[in-house]
Parts: structure tokens; C-alpha cells; sequence
């Protein structure tokens, strides 16, 4: 996890833009480097440092000997580096996993180089030879990424917007920013006076496709057949590897732990093959929580049954609360159900960074979007449109959960690892037949359940524990996060605001005064900027007026049980 920052044309003084840069330090608290591009004197390069791989040679951007005129910024993992490093007899000049980019370019070009990536990441290839600039971000838009344009050729690129905000052009007062869409890969042309020009924008890879990249997967063959039995052992298998791969690290790995389904499944998993490598530390796995917080007792459960060293994080209402401005800052979304969630993993990353030496942390995030795991998913009208809510929910996952899971946790410099959204995880399960990925007798994720059920990685009664929303399950049922929070806010926003919402925000006008909250707070940050937010998250099928699980009727039934 690093954060990259590029401009090409400039046309204001580039130690006055640099500043810029600064805003993003969160993301890579090792090292810090600015460099200028040879014979571009209005085209630069800005990387701030984590150093997960590589201690020594690991800077950015990369560049080596065999490529003079390749020039890379990237922020990820690429799991199978060494697999197609081997393969294709590729001489390494570093021990960095994103070198493989500039071989796979130069043997091949864009096209073949990002469907070879087996990983996360957001990156800018520079190639001074054939004056071209290329973008590219993950399928599901794990690692994040910005970027500026103008109409005369201005780029600017940035891992997080808030880096892009403040430069300077002078054709253009108010410089439009936005996401890169994930699984894609954008051609630019360089032009002699370092501006760009784009060429194409092209759509590489979808979740449902098994990736170019499987071929020189080690791993072992999967059975044919959609047999109950057969699937069950094809996605323990990919599971497995999923972990396996992402072990990938000179640091300490830790686990987050909600006590759910997902997490539980992860932190097991970990547990087993951290053991397996014979890691000399104990695994650490950290949960949240109030008082009386479902989670936390769940999380305990998990942790004695796997063995690790667990901490619990607990926080009041007050603190919970006094975060929420750090929060909307660091997440660049009003999303409500975003920024509900986003204060209880903001609050265990600060804890980590704080009180360990923990520094890539796995996590459940994109569980939920695949294997259909929302509570309203229980209310689909058919199998197929199930799947087709599965496939939209991944998508926009750049827009929320992985969105909230990335920030939260790169605020405080950790690095955020999310084995669901394993490309060949992925892909496999979304080739099972839709009536088989929907929920069974009243339990969502029931395929996934059923999968490791006779395995004893977690207990059983946290197997089928039915689902609870992270930022539900982080307070009692009594008295849940999002009536404090709504308690709370009546007192900040009274009627005459929201009748005039209309009027003062007139994009994604909020309908609450929760929604109107959030809003304020965004404003006062990113003014002009609610169009990073397309809308709003909410359930499907039902009439819902809040995005919390508690509010729906399928949880209450289900609470009375």
C-alpha cells in the first residue's frame, strides 16, 4: 500500500504543485520521493512509501537498466510476480513485485500486461520512447485511484482525489476530478511539450471471466461439474489459495475480526497457514466494539477457537461521534451507510498503528457482494436477478465497501488485504448456477456456509450466524450505532435545513438529516464535489427508508428467534 501522484503538462511551478502531494503521506509513512522526468520539465512523479516488499530497492518510481525509458508508479500487490518472472526467464534488477510491469510491457504491450496481473493495484506507466502514458486500476478497484484532466492536455493522477483538489491550472479555474474505473486500462499520448492526449479507454477484464492469468496458476486442478460436492472442494481449494497467495509481505500480517461469517472464515484460514509457514509471531486479529456489542463477543469466540492473540478495541458514542469529520475527510463520500461503517475500522486502525507493529491487515471486505450476503437479497424475485444484483453490487464496490475499507485503514498506514475479491475465487463462483449462490431456508450465504461446514475452522454457531452489518454489529442491539448516531444529529439538523435541502445541495439532495449531516461535513472539505458519489448505497426489492440491516423486516423476525 503506497500512495502515487503524477502530473504530465503542468503549466504552474511544480514545487508549488508538489505540496499537493503531502496530502496523501498517510498512505506510505516510510519514505517519501519527487522526481522530475528527464527532458519534461513540466512532468513529474510523486511516491509516498510503505515498504511491504523490498526494503532496500523498493522506491518509486521504478526504473531499471534494461528499460531507461520506462518510468512506473504503481500501488499494489502482484501475487504472481515470481510465477511469470520464472516463466518467461524475465532478469530482475529488484525483489519488487511491480517490476514485473515493465517486462511484461516490453515483451508485450498494455493489453497483455494487465490481464497478467494477478493482484491489486493502480498504476502510471511512463514510456518517454514511444510517447505514450498509461493508467490502470484492478477489476474491482481494490487500490484506488484519481485523476484530473483539461481540455489542453493537463493530467494530474492520484491515488486518493484530496491530492488532486488543490493544483493549479490556468485554462481551468475548478479542475474536474474523478475516480479511474476499476478493470480498466487507459492509452494517452505524450506530446513534446508534456502534455497528453487520450487515445482509447479499455475495459480489460469483467468478474465473471476467469482471468488470462490462471494459466500459470499453481494451483491444483479443479474438478468439473456443478456437483454439490464438487463445488464445495473446488472453492475450498481457491479459497485457500486466495490466503495463501497474499502472504506476500516482509511485515507483520494481522487479521480484522467482526465475529461474522467473513472475517471468521479469513482470520481461520490465516491462522492455519501462518502456522503452516512457521511465521516466528503470534497472529494478532482485532475487533471493535461498545459495550454489550454482538461483535465482540462473537470475535472472542473466533479467537480462542483459532488461537490468536486478539484485541478488543472498545469506544464510546462520544468518541464514535468526535470521528466522524476525520472520517468523511479521509473517505471522500457523504454515502451514509459508507460513513457509518467507516468509523468503527477507522478507530481499530488507529488502535493497530498505534499499539502494534501489525502492518498488513486481512479482512472479509467483497464477501457480502459476491456470495449475495446482504439481508435484502432474501426479497429477490428470481435466481437471475439475484445474480445480476451480485455482479452491479461488485462493480460499485469502488464506490463503497472496498472504498471504506482501503481508506480507513490507509489513513493510519496499514495495508488492507481482501481474499474474497480473489480473481479466481471470484470468477469461479460467479460461474455456479444463480439458483445455487442464493439464500436456503432463510439463511443468506448459504452455499458458503455449507462449504466449510464440516472443516472445524470456526465454530459452528459463528458459521451460521445470520448477517449483521459491521457498523450494526459494533453496538447492542438495544441501542444500534445508527439510532445513536440519528439521536445525535437531531440536534445538528433541524427542519427548516432540510427544507431547503432541495435548494442547497441539489445533486443527491439528502433525504435525511443524517444524509444532511454528512453532507455538511463533505462540503466543507471537497466543496463542489458531490459527483464522486454517483448515489447513494440502499437495499433492493424492499421499501426501505435507511440502508441498516436492523431496519429490515427479515432481521427482526430473525432477532426474536
Amino acid at each position: 500500500m503506497c500512495g502515487i501522484w503524477a502530473l504530465f503538462g503542468s503549466d504552474d511551478c511544480l514545487s508549488v504543485q508538489c505540496l499537493s502531494a503531502m496530502k496523501i503521506a498517510h498512505r506510505g509513512p516510510d519514505a517519501f520521493r519527487f522526481e522530475n522526468v528527464n527532458g519534461y520539465t513540466n512532468c513529474c512523479f510523486g511516491f509516498h512509501r510503505l515498504a511491504v516488499v523490498d526494503q532496500l530497492f523498493g522506491m518509486q518510481p521504478i526504473r531499471v537498466k534494461k528499460f531507461p525509458y520506462l518510468w512506473l508508479c504503481y500501488n499494489g500487490e502482484i501475487y504472481n510476480h515470481q510465477k511469470l518472472q520464472h516463466h518467461f526467464e524475465f532478469e530482475y534488477q529488484t525483489k519488487v513485485d511491480g517490476e514485473i510491469l515493465l517486462h511484461l510491457y516490453a515483451k508485450g504491450g498494455i493489453e497483455q500486461t494487465v490481464c497478467m496481473l494477478d493482484g491489486v493495484f493502480a498504476f502510471i506507466l511512463l514510456d518517454t520512447a514511444n510517447k505514450k502514458v498509461f493508467l490502470g486500476r484492478d477489476t474491482y478497484g481494490v487500490r484506488p485511484l484519481f485523476k484530473a484532466m483539461t481540455e489542453d492536455g493537463f493530467l494530474a493522477v492520484c491515488s486518493e482525489a484530496k491530492g488532486l483538489v488543490n493544483l493549479k491550472h490556468s485554462t481551468t479555474p475548478f479542475l474536474k476530478v474523478e475516480p479511474f474505473l476499476p478493470g480498466h486500462y487507459e492509452v494517452l499520448d505524450l506530446k513534446p511539450n508534456g502534455k497528453v492526449a487520450s487515445v482509447e479507454m479499455v475495459k480489460y477484464h469483467h468478474c465473471r471471466d476467469e482471468p488470462l492469468h490462471a494459466v500459470h496458476d499453481s494451483v491444483e486442478k479443479l474438478f468439473p461439474g456443478f456437483e454439490i460436492e464438487t463445488v464445495k472442494s473446488n472453492l475450498r481449494i481457491l479459497f485457500n489459495n486466495a490466503i495463501k497467495k497474499r502472504l506476500m509481505t516482509d511485515r507483520r500480517i494481522g487479521c480484522l475480526l467482526s465475529g461474522g461469517l467473513d472475517s471468521s472464515l479469513v482470520a481461520a484460514t490465516l491462522a492455519k497457514q501462518l502456522k503452516e509457514a512457521q511465521v516466528q509471531y503470534p497472529f494478532q486479529t482485532f475487533a471493535i466494539g461498545m459495550e454489550d456489542s454482538p461483535d465482540l463477543v462473537a470475535a472472542r469466540k473466533v479467537a480462542n477457537h483459532i488461537g490468536s492473540e486478539h484485541h478488543e478495541v472498545l469506544f464510546n458514542s462520544e468518541e464514535g461521534i468526535q470521528a466522524l469529520d476525520e472520517v468523511i475527510f479521509s473517505l471522500e463520500t457523504y454515502d451514509i451507510t459508507t460513513v457509518r461503517a467507516s468509523v468503527g475500522m477507522y478507530l481499530v486502525s488507529k488502535y493497530i498503528r498505534k499499539n502494534t507493529d501489525s502492518v498488513v491487515i486481512f479482512s472479509g471486505e467483497g464477501s457480502d457482494e459476491l456470495t449475495q450476503g446482504y439481508i435484502y437479497f432474501h426479497k429477490a424475485p428470481s435466481p437471475e436477478e439475484a445474480e445480476e444484483e451480485s455482479e452491479r453490487l461488485l462493480k460499485e464496490l469502488y464506490l463503497f465497501d472496498v472504498l471504506r475499507a482501503d481508506r480507513t485503514t490507509a489513513a493510519h498506514g496499514l495495508e488492507l488485504r481482501v481474499p474474497f475479491l480473489d480473481h479466481r475465487f471470484c470468477s469461479y463462483y460467479l460461474s455456479l448456477p444463480a439458483d445455487m449462490r442464493i439464500p436456503k431456508n432463510g439463511v443468506e450465504k448459504h452455499l458458503l456456509r455449507e462449504t466449510f461446514e464440516d472443516s472445524n475452522l470456526i465454530p459452528k454457531e459463528i458459521l451460521w450466524r445470520p448477517k449483521e452489518a459491521f457498523s450494526d454489529g459494533i453496538t447492542s442491539v438495544k441501542n444500534s450505532w445508527f439510532r445513536i448516531l440519528q439521536d445525535y444529529i437531531d440536534h445538528q439538523v433541524d427542519d427548516a435545513m432540510m427544507a431547503a435541502a432541495a435548494q442547497r445541495f441539489p445533486f443527491n439532495t439528502p433525504k435525511t438529516k443524517e444524509g444532511y449531516y454528512y453532507r455538511q461535513i463533505f462540503e466543507r472539505h471537497y466543496p463542489g464535489r458531490a459527483d464522486w458519489l454517483t448515489h447513494y448505497w440502499m437495499p433492493r426489492w424492499i421499501n426501505a427508508s435507511d440502508p441498516s440491516a436492523r431496519t429490515l423486516t427479515h432481521y427482526k423476525s430473525a432477532a426474536k428467534v
